[in-house]
C-alpha cells in the first residue's frame, strides 16, 4: 500500500548555548513519519527524545538554541524557515504536544474548560458553543465520566490520570494531523498507561492523524508503535519496524535495551544491566558515542565516525559491527 509523508526531518543538529561554550545536543537527526503512522523515539533519559520534540516546532529558547544544520519539512513546508506567526498557526493546530507532566502543562487558576477550548478559539475553528461542546465530546471520549460539570472544576480536582487525559483532550481540540506524545503515561500507574496507549490507538485509527511518541520504555513502545527510533546520546542510532527492532535488534545499544526490559523469559533470572551512564554532550569525541558501554567496541569505533548501514528497506542503523572491511 502506497503511503504519504507527512513529516521529513534531515540531518538536523541543534547546539546549546552554556557558559559560552555550544555543546552539539543533536546530531544529523533523521526521520519520516508517514500520514497515519505512529513513529516512536525510545531511549534512555539524556539521550535527546524530548530536545527533538521541541526543535520540531522550534520551541526552544531562541537565546540559547541555534539550528546548525538541517531541516523539518511538514506539508512540504520547512518548519525551520517560515515565520514565527506561520509556525503559530500550526503549533496546536496541525500539530499539538501532549507532555510528561499534565500538572505543568495546565494552569491551576484556570477552568479546565477554558483552557480546552482556548486552542480552538486561537486558531478561529468555531463559536465559543462549538468549542465547548467539542471539549464535552473529547472529554468523554477520553474517558472522563461528566464532561458537562467538569469542565467547570480546576486542575487540584482532577487526579494525575485523569489531566494525563484532559492534556490528550486538549491536544485533540484542532483535530491535528501530528500529535507529539512526550512520554505521557510517566507519571500515571500501569493500569491507565495501557488504558491511555488504547486510547491514543483507537483515536489515530478514528481520525487519521500520525503520533510522534517518546518514550524511555522499550516494551510500552512496542505496543503502539508502527515503526521505532533508536536514540542515543543525540543521534538516532538504529531504526525499523517493531519486528525488526524488538525481534532483530543489530546495534549493541538496542539490544541492550531489550535485554534489561523485564519479560515472561526473565522471571527468576537477574536482569542485565547497561554499565555506566549517557555521556554529557561536551564529552562527545568523533566516533561511537556508545564506545565506552559497550562490550562488541573495536578500536575503530573510538576514533572514527560510524557508518550508516542499510540492513533492509526499513531497516537501518550506525555501527561498524556490521560495516564491510571491519572484523566483527
Amino acid at each position: 500500500m502506497k503511503t504519504e509523508t507527512l513529516l521529513t526531518v534531515k540531518d538536523l543538529s541543534i547546539n546549546l548555548s552554556s557558559e559560552g561554550k555550544l555543546l552539539p545536543i543533536l546530531s544529523n537527526i533523521h526521520f519520516e513519519i508517514q500520514k497515519g503512522e505512529t513513529f516512536s523515539l525510545v531511549g534512555e533519559s539524556g539521550c535527546g527524545k524530548s530536545i527533538t520534540a521541541l526543535a520540531l516546532t522550534k520551541l526552544l529558547p531562541s537565546n540559547i538554541a541555534s539550528y546548525p544544520s538541517g531541516s523539518v519539512v511538514f506539508e512540504n513546508q520547512n518548519l525551520l524557515q517560515i515565520s514565527e506567526s506561520s509556525l503559530r498557526s500550526i503549533r496546536g493546530n496541525d500539530i499539538s504536544y501532549v507532555f510528561q507532566e499534565p500538572f505543568a502543562s495546565l494552569n491551576p487558576l484556570h477552568k479546565i474548560g477554558d483552557q480546552l477550548i482556548e486552542g480552538f478559539l486561537l486558531h478561529d475553528l468555531g463559536s465559543r458553543e462549538e468549542a465547548i461542546q467539542k471539549a464535552i465530546y473529547l472529554l468523554e471520549r477520553v474517558g472522563i465520566t461528566d464532561a458537562r460539570l467538569r469542565i467547570q472544576q480546576y486542575p487540584n480536582q482532577f487526579s494525575g490520570g485523569m489531566l494525563q487525559r484532559v492534556c490528550i483532550a486538549m491536544a485533540l481540540m484542532c483535530d491535528p494531523k501530528l500529535l507529539i506524545a512526550d512520554e505521557p503515561t510517566s507519571a500515571i500507574d500501569v493500569t491507565i498507561q495501557l488504558q491511555l496507549i488504547q486510547l491514543l490507538r483507537d483515536l489515530k485509527k478514528d481520525i487519521g492523524m500520525s503520533i510522534l511518541f517518546i518514550s524511555h520504555d522499550i516494551g510500552l513502545v512496542s505496543h503502539i508503535s508502527d515503526r521505532i527510533g533508536v536514540m542515543y546520546a543525540g543521534k538516532i542510532i538504529e531504526t525499523g519496524t517493531v519486528s525488526e527492532i524488538i525481534d532483530t535488534p543489530k546495534h549493541p545499544y538496542t539490544q541492550a535495551l531489550i535485554n534489561a526490559y523485564p519479560s515472561n523469559d526473565s522471571l527468576g533470572k537477574k536482569l542485565t544491566t547497561i554499565e555506566g551512564i549517557v555521556p554529557s554532550p561536551s564529552t562527545y569525541g568523533v566516533g561511537c558515542r556508545f564506545f565506552d558501554r559497550c562490550k562488541d567496541r573495536k578500536d575503530i569505533c573510538k576514533s572514527n565516525p560510524t557508518p550508516k548501514i542499510q540492513v533492509s528497506q526499513s531497516h537501518s542503523l550506525e555501527c561498524f559491527l556490521y560495516s564491510e572491511g571491519t572484523n566483527a
